[in-house]
């Protein structure tokens, strides 16, 4: 719902839906030590017709070539990562996407990579290309796109220059800026720890409220305006500028007549105390009910359909709130009426 495109969770996607996509892990790569152990040995082309095909015996013809162009050392390319690739490729032909960081990158992994693409490409497979998880990203990512590039002008195979650069470790909001700001050749970025676990909010504090009983009005009060809570039923409509822009979230009560497009109106700004007019050049309300008197009322969107909304909204909102440092607080007023009704009730209960 937040934005990814897929997840590596396979228990995820049966249930939800999403699609599944991953790579290997560095621990796969290690379980292999010699081409030995590679079982089955043989891919049977894609067209489906023509007889298995030895792929060890091919990837290593390639390698040789591979290392002849780049002029590495054959004897320093690992043969365990090398079967661990092949392996991998004859389970996953189609998909063949490969942790290249386990020794080194490009004295092993690369060269062991282009080794097995190639022999998937002769086979009449493509490859969907790399996953790096250390070192400097950015750097690498280039230089791996020139060995992509020269790979596909030597071999004649065009689109081998085009193989998707992935990259993973640790990546935070910090680091993707980072990376952005650097050249690069990267198309994917995969994250893990920190979608897991918001490093600067990582648990949501959500606490029941009690803001009406019986259609009288209730309200907490607290000498911290945060604590206090808003008093009464309420509708909740976004307002927005000419340019399709949110500008504020207005709260009203549940009495008052509904907000209008080009309706002027007065709010006052939580947090601030200060009354301003603004006036909808569009309007959305935001309340819908889903569940009364503990029973669903609504059909609930699907998670599809929840993810579009969020990107849509998100998409929406101006870049001085989405900007990653010091973004401009997004405003939620309430109207006059509701202001009123906080000023009497924080009045009867002492509260000036």
């Amino acid at each position: 719902m937040g934005g990814f495109d897929y997840t590596s969770n396979a228990l995820a996607g049966k249930l939800c839906g999403i699609p599944v996509a991953g790579t290997v892990a560095h621990s796969y790569v290690t379980s292999f030590s010699s081409l030995e152990e590679v079982s089955p040995r043989t891919l049977r082309p894609a067209n489906g017709k023509d007889p298995t095909v030895d792929i060890i015996s091919l990837a290593k013809a390639w390698l040789a070539r591979v290392c002849s162009l780049f002029q590495v050392p054959i004897n320093q390319v690992n043969c365990g990562e090398l079967a661990a690739f092949i392996s991998y490729s004859i389970a996953f032909p189609h998909n063949f996407l490969v942790l290249v960081d386990t020794y080194s990158v490009m004295r092993s992994g690369i060269p062991n990579f282009c080794a097995v693409a190639l022999a998937l490409q002769e086979l009449g497979f493509r490859a969907l290309g790399i996953r790096l998880d250390s070192g400097n990203l950015a750097k690498q990512s280039v230089e791996i796109r020139c060995i992509f590039r020269s790979c596909a002008a030597h071999f004649g195979i065009p689109w081998f220059e085009n193989l998707s650069i992935a990259v993973s470790n640790n990546i935070s909001e910090q680091s993707l800026l980072e990376l952005t700001a650097q050249e690069n050749e990267i198309n994917v970025i995969g994250v893990g720890t920190n979608l897991v676990t918001c490093l600067t909010q990582p648990s949501l504090g959500c606490v029941y409220k009690l803001v009406q009983v019986k259609r009288c009005p209730r309200m907490k009060v607290s000498e911290d305006p945060e604590k206090m809570t808003l008093p009464g039923s309420k509708k909740v409509y976004r307002v927005f500028d000419s340019s399709d822009h949110p500008v504020l979230d207005l709260m009203a009560l549940e009495e008052e007549p509904p907000l209008q497009v080009g309706q002027e109106v007065e709010s006052f700004v939580l947090g601030t105390n200060k009354m301003e007019k603004v006036t909808a050049g569009a309007v959305e309300v935001l309340h819908r009910v889903y569940f009364r008197d503990g029973q669903i009322c609504e059909r609930l969107p699907s998670i599809a359909t929840i993810r579009s909304h969020a990107q849509t909204s998100l998409k929406k909102l101006s870049p001085i709130h989405r900007r990653l440092h010091e973004p401009q607080p997004y405003k939620v007023a309430v109207t006059e009426k509701l202001h009123l009704l906080i000023d009497s009730l924080r009045t009867n209960n002492h509260l000036q």
